[in-house]
């Protein structure tokens, strides 16, 4: 039989030996983003960032309401983080100004224990769309990695009028600005997508947004709005309980996640393609150590194949890529998606 002495031994080399393997992950981090630099020309030691990290539990910002789609995926990630990190992981929801104020908490935070479940507006075109963002996702951000994407479910009421998907568009082009459609707040891609829309498809309804997608689904079975891009796991609930009505998805063939529902490609609107997306992402004063293990182990968390039912369950299909990935995920669609605040001259005052 082993003495104490010699588990605790064996404990400590595995110790070692994760944080050397997590060690050259963050110096490949490191040269990649510092043009090839060496760790000690850095001065950062990841064996040493990563012998003392994490002391506390790890917090989860998320920027919409409890049971929006950014916090159904913090939480399906926080228990397997919690088992990676050996530390408590918490999610806390600080709702408004479409995910910003989560993330301008994200970029201020130094405790180096804080990130974010970001959505694309928060990670590309918030700056963009309002210069008076208190953060710039581009300096204040650090990408971790891309969780999961999914197209757009074009919904309304369950009692909207027309009897099948192209009957209701006609419908809202003859309605114009007495119809309006509702969105988690302005600059979230359910407002960029909607905008899009009604630049390919004649329809004109006015902008209504709320706090996050559960009560843009209640203004929707209420009445109160006409329509609404929405994740497609969150709609696809509401249309099988007869509150809602599905139109058609934003991806250019139907989607696995909800395929008995058309492509809007299907209905009349051609060339019609958005996707939205939910990412991790660290204050941009984060070590690299810290950030590249965060990569990995959310990654790795993302892709395993319980977690993945999980998200494909909630309308989501699993990417957990690396933050190299997701950085560039970044640089495309910001400028994909400033074109269309351009081109539809939207503001944010």
């Amino acid at each position: 039989m082993k003495s104490p002495t010699f588990h605790a031994l064996a404990s400590r080399a595995l110790c070692t030996l994760g944080a050397l393997f997590f060690a050259a992950a963050a110096n490949a981090q490191i040269a990649a983003a510092q043009g090839g630099a060496s760790r000690s020309e850095q001065g950062i030691d990841p064996v040493a960032v990563l012998s003392t990290w994490p002391t506390r539990p790890l917090r989860i910002v998320v920027g919409f309401a409890a049971g929006s789609s950014p916090d159904l995926v913090a939480r399906t990630l926080a228990e397997p983080l919690r088992r990676a990190i050996g530390q408590p992981v918490i999610v806390e929801n600080h709702p408004g100004a479409s995910g910003n104020i989560a993330a301008a908490i994200v970029a201020r935070s130094t405790d180096e224990h804080t990130i974010g479940m970001l959505i694309n507006g928060n990670m590309t075109i918030a700056k963009v769309l309002n210069p008076a963002t208190p953060y710039d996702p581009q300096k204040d951000l650090a990408p971790i990695s891309l969780i999961c994407t999914a197209p757009l479910l074009l919904a309304a009421p369950a009692d909207a009028p027309g009897a099948d998907p192209q009957a209701l568009l006609a419908a809202a082009r003859t309605a114009g600005d007495a119809w309006s459609y509702g969105t988690p707040g302005v600059g979230t891609i359910g407002h960029l997508g909607m905008e899009l829309l009604k630049a390919q498809s004649g329809i004109t309804p006015v902008h209504v947004p709320y706090l996050g997608n559960p009560q843009v689904i209640a203004g929707l079975a209420g009445g109160q709005i006409q329509l609404a891009l929405l994740p497609p796991g969150l709609a696809d609930v509401q249309i099988r309980a007869g509150r809602l009505r599905a139109v058609g998805v934003t991806s250019a063939t139907r989607s696995p996640l909800v395929p008995s529902y058309p492509a809007l490609s299907e209905v009349g609107i051609a060339g019609f393609q958005l996707e939205i997306w939910t990412a991790a992402a660290a204050p941009a004063t984060m070590p690299a150590p810290i950030v590249a293990r965060l990569s990995q182990v959310i990654g790795e968390i993302a892709r395993s194949a319980e977690v993945r039912q999980r998200l494909f369950a909630q309308g989501y299909q699993a990417v957990g890529s690396s933050s190299e990935v997701l950085a560039q995920r970044v640089r495309e669609d910001t400028a994909a998606l400033s074109g269309i605040i351009k081109r539809q001259g939207l503001k944010l005052d």
